[in-house]
């Protein structure tokens, strides 16, 4: 094959991130060069987003964007794949004919093909989307063996045989991984399981995802360890549902294993879990967390209200009252901890009585972060054909309410970790030569983050010394600093001496 170019356009979560680190790889182990510019690019894959109605839009103009450099750049063709060209497929090409091709999970296995028939003329017909939970069995432990007739994105299946000869694997004695990253931060999402069994009023996720399902812990294990050969310090446990992992391979424990094992990987340093459900969080799985080494501090609940009518309306669980004492158990044996949660604000039903719960359990709660969104119908969902829905302009007024509110607690809990020790990994240096502002000079600053803070939407640690310059550190290094200050929900610490470079 002629030698071509391709740049993989990533939106929405972490997830996505390493559904295209898996199609990167496939596409270099066939040849194709990989570039960060799409306007240097043969080919611009645009892997979409379809989880809200903003980043839907969002990946459509992204999609523009792209179409965009087939008159500026060297791009010849635009392919739309991931989350939104899953759901809505043959749709999303009828209303969008700039994208060359809209291509669904099924087709990453042999993607390579598909982008040179596309760049040799061809526009294979587009996606026709299903409900994916139809594509395997109920019980979860009749999955393991049907799922390997079922594309799922980041599992690292059906490796075609030029991918089993790839230079950038697993050793021979253990599972193959076929992945390139791409870029170079020092942490990296690591995928333990797809789909999700849960049955959410308000979320569509399961449909185009899938019905939930756990990786092997050997491949999730083999990983990890490419991850760490390559420099990545922590690895990002993602999935729809962490607190599930194992149900389908008979033990809800494995993950609990699984974290032990994760955090003895040679290079990797740091462990991190995200998406707990708070129904599902097992007191084991809390003390496993808070006593493995290396498991980071970080509870990443998805709590979305907190009033229990409400929730019941969500198809959820718990109250206000459950969840406090949830929080309280976590603090109890990590009193440290770095708790972030999402919520819904005007689901419909809600009262202003529902809303106050959500507010009072907010005041209550001390988290670090938490993102506010905005009720919106998505399509195929329970809750777009509920009733008590309310106007916009009411959700758009109690989401800046809670959100400003938000605000306010959260900041007011970074200040409380002025004066403590935490763990900081190096991540960037912000600013200084080469910073997009051209009028004014920014001073460099060394950007790092806490064990308490997740990655890109958590805040940040700014690392200082103690005259207020910038520490003799570099990405990817691990240092204990002691919290001097604070902005907003980003903490600015001093590296314990001992931890400097002389």
């Amino acid at each position: 094959m002629q030698s071509r170019s391709v740049a993989v356009v990533t939106l929405g979560c972490t997830r996505n991130e390493v559904d295209s680190e898996e199609l990167a790889g496939r596409l270099a182990a066939e040849g194709w060069t990989l570039v960060d510019d799409a306007g240097q690019a043969d080919v611009a894959v645009v892997n979409t987003c379809g989880f809200v109605e903003q980043a839907k839009k969002d990946s459509i103009d992204a999609l523009l964007e792209a179409n965009d450099l087939k008159t500026t750049g060297r791009t010849q063709k635009v392919v739309a794949v991931g989350c939104m060209a899953e759901r809505y497929g043959e749709q999303l090409a009828a209303e969008l004919p700039e994208a060359d091709a809209v291509l669904g999970f099924d087709s990453y296995a042999d993607m390579s093909g598909h982008l040179q028939r596309i760049l040799a003329g061809e526009r294979p017909a587009s996606h026709v989307p299903t409900d994916r939970r139809r594509l395997l069995p109920i019980a979860p432990a009749a999955r393991h063996t049907a799922s390997s007739d079922v594309a799922l994105p980041g599992h690292q299946q059906r490796l075609r045989e030029e991918e089993q000869e790839l230079a950038e694997t697993a050793p021979a004695s253990g599972p193959r991984v076929v992945r390139a990253r791409l870029g170079e931060r020092p942490w990296a999402p690591l995928k333990i399981a797809s789909g999700c069994d849960r049955r959410c009023s308000f979320c569509a996720i399961p449909m185009f995802r899938g019905s939930f399902v756990s990786r092997d812990p050997q491949e999730v294990l083999a990983e990890a360890r490419w991850l760490g050969e390559r420099g990545v310090k922590e690895v990002f446990l993602v999935s729809e549902n962490t607190t599930s992992y194992g149900k389908d391979l008979g033990d809800l424990r494995l993950v609990d294993a699984l974290l032990a094992e994760l955090a003895q990987v040679e290079g990797i340093e740091r462990v991190r879990v995200s998406y707990l459900q708070p129904a599902e969080i097992r007191p084991d799985l809390l003390e496993a967390m808070a006593s493995t080494p290396g498991v980071v501090p970080y509870y990443d609940i998805s709590f979305q209200h907190a009033s229990g009518p409400l929730l019941r309306r969500m198809r959820r669980f718990g109250d206000r009252a459950s969840f406090l004492a949830l929080l309280d158990q976590i603090r109890d044996a990590v009193p440290e901890a770095g708790i972030r949660t999402n919520v819904i604000v005007g689901f419909p039903g809600e009262t202003e009585e529902d809303l106050a719960e959500l507010i009072a359990f907010l005041e209550a709660a001390r988290l670090d972060v938490v993102g506010v969104f905005g009720y919106s119908d998505e399509d195929g969902t329970e809750a777009e054909g509920l009733d008590g829905k309310l106007d916009a302009d009411e959700i758009a007024s109690r989401v800046d309410r809670v959100s400003a509110l938000v605000e306010e607690l959260t900041a007011q809990r970074a200040e409380e970790r002025i004066g403590t020790l935490v763990q900081v990994l190096v991540e960037e240096i912000e600013g200084g030569e080469g910073a997009e502002d051209d009028e004014d000079e920014v001073e460099p600053r060394l950007v790092g983050r806490a064990g308490q803070q997740g990655p890109d939407v958590d805040g940040v640690t700014y690392l200082v010394d103690g005259a207020g310059g910038m520490p003799q550190l570099a990405p990817g290094d691990i240092v204990t600093a002691r919290v001097v200050a604070t902005e907003g929900v980003d903490l600015i610490a001093i590296p314990e001496q001992e931890d400097l470079a002389p």
